[in-house]
């Protein structure tokens, strides 16, 4: 969630953040070229997202739906950043067909 990448600490606040290679490879489309995509990123922590009253997460493609699978089925880990909103009482997740499609039917439906 947001450039929070798998490993960073869920007691983080908003900080600078160095992107990994999956992050830029992704982000690389939106550059002529993979030279020019930054190394960088600000990134609303885990912590700081995890004190919204409400949180929104959208999730668009079949590139997203492993983060989802680990979101919703996983365990709570920092490898899987987006799993901390287990823990959340108010989420809302907005996805497409294809970034849930590892999810079993009845968790599809859930989320």
């Amino acid at each position: 969630i947001g450039f929070n990448e798998p490993g960073d600490s869920f007691k983080s606040v908003t900080h600078l953040v160095e992107l990994d290679s999956g992050t830029i490879a992704a982000n690389s489309r939106f550059f002529a070229s993979r030279d020019q995509v930054p190394r960088q990123a600000i990134s609303m922590g885990i912590r700081s997202i995890m004190a919204a009253r409400r949180i929104i997460l959208l999730a668009s493609g079949a590139g997203k739906a492993k983060a989802v699978y680990e979101m919703v089925q996983g365990p709570v880990t920092p490898e899987h950043p987006a799993s901390v909103l287990q823990l959340h009482p108010q989420v809302t997740v907005i996805a497409d067909q294809e970034a849930p499609s590892l999810l079993p039917p009845m968790a599809e439906a859930q989320v």
